[in-house]
């Protein structure tokens, strides 16, 4: 198996080289990955209005001075340009990427430019920011997502967001197929003052919870459970029922 993995932390975060000696398990691996961090890019694009830089690490790592979306895209068009990779992997992520953080996040960014060319794609993240967290209780069940993923068809323009408890393997419940989560961050601007007086603004904010049905829980809440989630995304964010209801009831 071929396998392409990026991230969206750049090119020397401990998640990325993590997730390349798991994958390694799984087949020839090929790391394009951002020389710096790019998270919540989601699926920005470096176009032309500046060289992008490429270096060849060696041992099958590159990095690319561009977004997650653009690593992904450079090596579809480059290295694999003749034959594409059975699976693109993005990540291990230092962060959650559940719930509304999926719109924003490069490392799903990266799945999805993978998804559009009709390459299998996978975006991994743990619920944590810490530079050095502990990632031995993700091995045994990434080798099973990974192992089912790439025995299972997912349909064109479809690719998963696997989220990661950061907690201790024997407090993991198990995986859960799960929706996105509904939520969303407020008050995400502060006001802060650097050591020479000047007033600048700060993005931060709260997560507020808007679940409304605690029966059919978003990947959030079930991640705050101790499960590990998977939502499939796709591409087509067209909403059919809406769609029917313009052409049914607007007067054009």
């Amino acid at each position: 198996m071929r396998i392409l993995i990026t991230n969206d932390d750049g090119y020397q975060a401990k998640g990325l080289k993590v997730l390349v000696e798991i994958m390694k398990q799984f087949g020839e691996v090929t790391v394009i990955a951002p020389k710096k961090h790019q998270s919540g890019m989601s699926m920005a694009v470096s176009l032309g209005f500046k060289q992008i830089a490429h270096k060849d690490l060696g041992d099958g790592w590159h990095y690319v001075d561009a977004t997650p979306a653009s690593c992904v895209k450079f090596g579809l068009n480059t290295l694999f340009l003749d034959n594409y990779p059975d699976v693109v992997v993005s990540g291990i992520n230092h962060g959650s990427n559940a719930s509304i953080a999926s719109l924003y996040s490069g490392t799903l960014g990266a799945a999805a430019e993978g998804a559009i060319y009709g390459v299998k794609s996978v975006g991994l993240s743990i619920n944590t920011h810490h530079p050095d967290p502990d990632f031995t209780q993700i091995e045994p069940h990434l080798r099973k997502i990974i192992a089912n993923a790439m025995d299972q068809e997912l349909p064109q323009g479809v690719y998963l967001n696997v989220n990661f408890p950061a907690i201790p393997a024997g407090e993991i419940k198990g995986i859960k197929i799960a929706k996105q989560g509904n939520g969303m961050w407020h008050k995400e601007f502060e006001q802060r003052k650097d050591p020479y007086g000047r007033h600048y603004y700060w993005m931060t904010g709260n997560f507020k919870d808007l679940e409304q049905n605690p029966e059919n829980n978003g990947d959030h809440n079930l991640m705050d459970q101790g499960y590990i989630t998977i939502v499939p995304h796709k591409i087509d964010t067209t909403c059919y029922a809406t769609m029917e209801q313009l052409e049914n009831g607007w007067e054009l």
